[in-house]
């Protein structure tokens, strides 16, 4: 289980049935029952804990404690009708995964709408207990390390049920009796032995040796599953072989701290020492996965060898009880059965990570970490591709790239982007956080690829925080290595992204960011677009004296670096503002000039979008038949740019000034050939007049007359 959240609405597993193969700990688990059914602790003292019971299992890596868990969680899946929700905790290394990272994927999981990136963690949080309040799920959490973890996420009723799965207690939360797994019986033990060996008789004929086997073991599942799996590959060997060999493997083990190894350490170290070298490099290689997670894409990245060959030996590996498969629903769909993917245990990644620090140089690290960025980049770019459209030049790339590399359609693409995401992220972040600055071009580069494959295949509101947090990691990179360019064009991305969810406050400090950023750059198209987005959020936030000024900045900008068309758009913009804030004489000379700078781009429809708003202004000032003029003016450019729709709008529009100056007849003749014009137009008018100067800078760019042209124009800047 990644650090990603699942949902199960499946059918629970038969009271009794084990999945998986799970066996050795009934007593465990009908204590686990036992302890549901009955009171909590807090209860039992008369004051109720305010959120749901807590089990905790408690055991030390390998113990079979997420097992446990799983097993209890099929079990007791059917009494939460709202469904069985997964996280993991904390990833390789002992990395704590942020709340925020969970709580949006357990929001996903729930199906609520995602959340506006860049929110705040602590609301984040809140709402998905919020959320869970109205819900009864268990909510199974594993590897949790401390208890903040496990306090943010508790749902806050007395309906659901949290599993929680750690190392040890968890002081600070209420209401937890901790089952402490150790060893198994020693009969599961050695059941376990003999089901991992295979047919051969070793284990039955000789029990007592079986046994001391176990013994060596410390019954720890994890061990015995290795050394189980060992066996079954050495066939000719017995069980004495095994237990020898077993202790011989201590004396290889190099445990930290001087401390004897324990009985995982010699177990690993008795299948580590009997891997060819390079299936032996292949696995330490492994702990570089990002979260854990790997296919036989990965491995032959890291490793440096064929597709083919990583695929079988991540397959040997399994079956040594070195990773567990991560199987799929529509797996097959990749012309293979089988899992999609296998993961490294947590047990398994701390003993990798001392064999690379023991044998492999740093420099051969950081080359593996980017030939696996690399492969990522291509089958990210890959998935991209194969959504365009037929004959595009990227489906002719596309062509030309290795066949294993490539997806045969948009479904199978789509199906790898999900089954890979936070893999995929989390590689962006250890590119981004462990390459020490030397992978920055491919943490970029990779970056790009995640966007353009999200683009592609998701809903834009399903990615928009991990856009966010993408162009935070670019953001990052970028400052490191003084690229002002890219500092100034996602610090712009991220601000409109905040300004889009209403957090003005935090907005207008990156668009000041970018500005400066963009003028050290001296990027001058960057510099133009922070001007003029800073105008947009003091209009937005009612400050309409230093949007004017913004506005007025950007205006001189461009009427230095820009073209004629920015010079238009920054007067539009100056005009909008003043208008809102009553000031007709600015608003009027700021829509003249937008409407002359249009005539000399020969663009009647943009003209005639101006004069309108030059009219309205002069109504609003108290110049009825001035304003007359001035939409008379707007119709006859209309005309000329035979945009049928905006006649439609400036004679209805002309049809209410001549009534309010008393010209009944024209009026009624103006509003007839308005009903005329829009009967003949199919579909909704390019532009709309702005109805009421008194509407805020939002509203003014998505309905006045120039908005369009506006919008679409800062845009493409």
């Amino acid at each position: 289980m990644t650090d990603q959240a699942v949902r199960d609405d499946g059918p629970p597993s038969a009271p009794g049935h084990s999945s998986g193969g799970f066996s050795g700990r009934e007593r465990e688990l009908g204590e686990l029952r036992a302890d549901v059914a009955c009171a909590g602790l807090s209860t039992l003292a008369g004051r109720p804990a305010p959120h749901s019971r807590v089990l905790l299992i408690v055991g030390r890596p390998g113990s079979g404690r997420t097992a446990l868990a799983e097993e209890l969680a099929g079990e007791l899946a059917g009494d939460y009708p709202d469904g069985v929700l997964r996280a993991r905790l904390s990833g390789p290394g002992r990395t704590v995964v942020p709340a925020e990272r969970t709580a949006r994927d357990l929001l996903a999981a729930l199906g609520a709408d995602p959340p506006d990136p860049g929110v705040e963690p602590t609301e984040l949080t809140g709402t998905l207990r919020a959320l869970l309040a109205e819900r009864r799920v268990l909510l199974l959490l594993d590897d949790v390390t401390e208890a903040e973890q496990l306090l943010e996420l508790l749902p806050e009723n007395r309906d659901s049920l949290v599993v929680a799965v750690a190392g040890g207690p968890l002081p600070g939360v209420s209401d937890v009796r901790p089952c402490t797994l150790g060893g198994l019986d020693r009969g599961a033990a050695v059941e376990l032995l003999r089901s991992r060996a295979g047919a051969a008789p070793r284990l039955t004929v000789d029990p007592r040796r079986a046994e001391a086997l176990a013994e060596a073991c410390g019954d720890l599942p994890a061990a015995l599953r290795l050394v189980g799996g060992w066996l079954a590959a050495h066939p000719r060997l017995s069980v004495s072989d095994a237990t020898s060999r077993l202790e011989e493997a201590a004396e290889h083990a190099r445990p930290t701290g001087g401390r004897r190894a324990d009985q995982l350490e010699r177990a690993f170290q008795l299948v580590y020492g009997g891997l060819p070298r390079p299936a032996a490099r292949l696995l330490r290689l492994l702990a570089l996965a990002p979260a854990g997670f790997v296919d036989a894409h990965t491995a032959s990245a890291l490793a440096g060898c064929s597709v083919s060959t990583a695929r079988e030996t991540l397959g040997e590996f399994a079956a040594l009880g070195l990773l567990r498969d991560e199987p799929h629903e529509g797996a097959e769909s990749y012309g293979r059965p089988g899992p999609y993917g296998y993961g490294v245990p947590g047990w398994l990644d701390p003993l990798l990570r001392d064999e690379l620090t023991r044998t492999e140089r740093p420099g051969d690290l950081m080359v593996a970490r980017a030939r696996m960025l690399e492969r990522d980049v291509r089958r990210l770019w890959a998935c991209w591709a194969v959504a365009e459209p037929s004959g595009s030049s990227a489906r002719a790339k596309l062509a030309e790239l290795p066949r294993e590399l490539r997806f045969d359609n948009r479904a199978q693409a789509a199906h790898w982007l999900a089954t890979r995401r936070g893999p995929l992220l989390a590689a962006a972040r250890l590119a981004v956080h462990e390459g020490g600055g030397e992978l920055d071009t491919l943490a970029r580069r990779l970056a790009r690829a995640l966007a353009l494959a999200f683009g592609a295949h998701r809903a834009p509101a399903e990615t928009a925080a991990e856009t966010y947090r993408l162009h935070e990691l670019v953001l990052e990179v970028a400052g490191r290595g003084g690229l002002w360019r890219e500092q100034a064009a996602t610090l712009l991305d991220l601000a409109d992204l905040d300004a889009g969810t209403g957090r003005l406050a935090r907005a207008v400090p990156r668009y000041r960011a970018a500005l400066d950023a963009a003028r050290t750059a001296g990027e001058t198209g960057h510099t133009g677009r922070a001007l003029e987005s800073l105008g947009a959020a003091y209009a937005e936030l009612g400050d309409s004296s230093r949007a004017a000024d913004w506005y007025d900045r950007a205006l001189l900008h461009q009427q230095t670096h820009g073209r004629l068309s920015d010079v238009a758009r920054a007067h539009c913009l100056m005009g909008a503002v003043h208008t809102d804030a009553g000031r007709w004489t600015d608003a009027l000379r700021a829509w003249r000039a937008a409407a002359a700078a249009y005539r000399r781009l020969r663009e009647p429809s943009a003209q005639a979008r101006a004069l309108g708003e030059v009219a309205r202004v002069l109504e609003y000032a108290g110049r009825p038949r001035d304003a007359l003029r001035a939409w008379r003016d707007a119709l006859a450019t209309a005309r000329r740019a035979e945009d049928v729709g905006l006649q439609a709008v400036l004679r209805a529009r002309l049809g209410d000034t001549c009534a309010a100056a008393g010209e009944a007849a024209a009026a009624r003749y103006h509003r007839a050939e308005s009903a005329r014009l829009l009967r003949h137009t199919r579909s909704d008018p390019p532009g709309t007049v702005r109805p009421d100067a008194s509407e805020n800078q939002g509203k003014l760019q998505k309905n006045s007359p120039t908005a369009c042209e506006t919008t679409e124009a800062k845009g493409e800047s």
